[in-house]
């Protein structure tokens, strides 16, 4: 099995000691499942996600995608691979930017987990620079952050029963099974917190989303974890996403949570660098030329008839959510259940999201 890199695959890299998996079997499993594969097996990693371990396998000169859940506990409800296959499955009927998946595997005798297989798209995801492809097109980030509004404002418009996922969720009390959901979610890792404050922080916030909890106004298909670093992008075409990754957590329910995770993770430039206000989970877009949180609220705004005065709640929980998985992600690296060193960085990330996610709703 050959796992050399391309210089020119940015996104592509050796697999991380660590996580490597049963090659043999999974080259076996794949051929005998999906018939017309031939050719060489190789295996690169896609290494710059934080949770699910997904891997690029190659047969001659087709390209697969392979993804499972990460080593170690898994929280309830997370990396759920059954649901991103449905999704992915269906979705690209009605949403073409979301690649079409091909197969799914419960027996966890495999490969050491249950796991699902997509198309590979070749493209550019930004990080935390205009992609060189991009650099010489005027106002570039800001087309880029454009770009990214209208898929999301896209994908909320599609119907879920045309796409054949009016059974995905239930719409009905999304906004109070989330609340209780992640609410879980941070008690089963809180105990790995870094610091009294900020579990506390981080309990105040969830009271004061339940107690301010807007009326959900319209139900479609939620991401639940769209932001810029989930979308591509064709080299040299900063207009348009051609693909959206990720959707594991993918639901039907309030689409304005969209909005507020998106916003979570947005840099501003019109605020105060230093203040708790500005702080986003990725620090590194600060650079992108991205517009303000404003011109995304007015972008979304033109294609939804939502009324988007409550968004600062949808932000609030933006904030939480992923505050909550970085704490997971923290956490499983503070009990050895992960070798990637990043995740041992996630915990200073949280108390200032906290705070952030605090000062919206006061």
């Amino acid at each position: 099995m050959s796992t050399e890199v391309n210089d020119d695959q940015a996104e592509l890299a050796p697999v991380r000691a660590g996580e490597m998996l049963d090659w043999d079997r999974l080259e076996s499993y794949l051929r005998e499942q999906l018939p017309d594969l031939e050719g060489d097996f190789s295996v690169l990693q896609f290494p710059r996600g934080s949770a699910n371990l997904t891997y690029q396998v190659t047969f001659g000169d087709r390209q697969l995608v392979v993804r499972r859940p990460p080593f170690g506990t898994i929280a309830a409800g997370a990396h759920d691979m059954a649901r991103e296959y449905k999704v992915l499955s269906q979705l690209h009927t009605e949403f073409p930017r979301a690649p079409r998946a091909l197969l799914h595997c419960a027996d966890e005798s495999v490969i050491g987990a249950e796991f699902f297989v997509n198309e590979y798209r070749e493209g550019i995801v930004v990080w935390d620079r205009v992609p060189d492809s991009m650099s010489g097109f005027d106002n570039a980030g800001e087309r880029i952050g454009l770009a990214v509004i209208d898929a999301l404002a896209d994908l909320h418009e599609v119907d879920p029963g045309k796409a054949g996922l009016s059974d995905l969720g239930r719409p009905e009390g999304y906004l109070d099974r989330q609340l209780r959901g992640w609410q879980r979610r941070w008690a089963a890792v809180e105990p790995e917190v870094d610091s009294p404050e900020t579990a506390a922080v981080m309990r105040e916030v969830a009271a004061r989303l339940v107690k301010g909890q807007p009326r959900s106004q319209r139900s479609g298909i939620v991401h639940n974890d769209y932001k810029i670093d989930n979308c591509q992008f064709r080299p040299g075409d900063p207009d348009r996403v051609t693909a959206v990754f990720d959707w594991d957590m993918a639901t039907t329910g309030d689409t304005l949570s969209d909005l507020g995770t998106l916003l979570n993770y947005w840099p501003d430039s019109t605020l105060d660098p230093d203040s708790d206000a500005a702080f986003i989970a990725v620090p590194g877009m600060h650079g992108l030329g991205l517009p303000p949180r404003a011109a995304v609220i007015d972008r979304y705004g033109r294609s939804s008839s939502l009324d988007l005065s409550d968004i600062a709640w949808y932000e609030a929980l933006g904030c939480w959510k992923t505050s909550v998985i970085l704490q997971q992600l923290y956490a499983r690296y503070v009990r050895g259940q992960t070798t990637d060193a990043r995740m041992g960085e996630r915990g200073a990330l949280i108390p200032p999201l906290a705070r952030r996610a605090l000062g919206l709703l006061s």
